[in-house]
């Protein structure tokens, strides 16, 4: 069932890149339909920030079409992939650029491993996207310590010092626990809004 709906996927992809290239622009506002909700969540996630989102969300999509029009896409069914690598790289340069002017510093060395997982990021993804999906996912994650440190830690705002007392954690361990377990999350919560860098 899944490889039939990702080959639909392909396909459809396929087809909306084919036509926004023969200048049909229907199909840019179909581009938009299908991959904007996605995105955006991804450009948020990546970014923390709203604005700067939403910018990066307008300028993927200005240079998409572009480079769409001109037939830049050797691979039209890889088109989700071609977006999400777009979006990515805007992100990385975004913030390089900022970097250097010295007016970003949340890449010290101490913390570039494991990612301040701080309990306002999640809180404000279930505001954004649709929180019974958010639930739906934590509770077909495989591993039950996963579901109940994501739960506790995000959603209940448990202080980490009572999880790791409770789950038998040394302190030291519990941010790589933690980060793990998100990645495990994130995994499954992109194959289930049909928007992964493996699409």
């Amino acid at each position: 069932m899944a490889d039939h709906q990702n080959k639909e996927n392909r396909i459809e992809a396929g087809e909306v890149a084919r036509r926004i290239e023969s200048g049909d622009r229907t199909a840019e506002a179909q581009l938009v339909e299908l991959y904007g909700r996605r995105l955006s969540f991804l450009l948020r996630r990546w970014t923390r920030d709203q604005d700067t989102a939403d910018e990066l969300f307008q300028e993927t999509f200005r240079q998409a079409l572009v480079k769409l029009r001109n037939g830049e896409l050797r691979n039209p069914e890889r088109l989700p992939s071609f977006l999400i690598g777009l979006a990515k790289n805007l992100s990385t340069y975004h913030y390089r650029k900022k970097d250097r002017r010295g007016a970003f510093h949340g890449d010290s060395k101490a913390g570039a491993e494991f990612p301040d997982p701080s309990p306002g990021l999640l809180s404000r993804l279930m505001d954004r996207e649709k929180a019974v999906l958010v639930r739906q996912v934590l509770g077909e994650l495989p591993t039950p310590r996963d579901r109940e440190i994501l739960s506790r830690f995000y959603l209940a705002e448990d202080d980490s010092k009572t999880i790791c007392s409770e789950l038998g954690l040394a302190a030291e361990h519990f941010k790589r626990v933690l980060f793990r377990a998100r990645q495990r999350y994130r995994v499954l919560f992109e194959s289930r809004v049909g928007l992964s860098e493996e699409a």
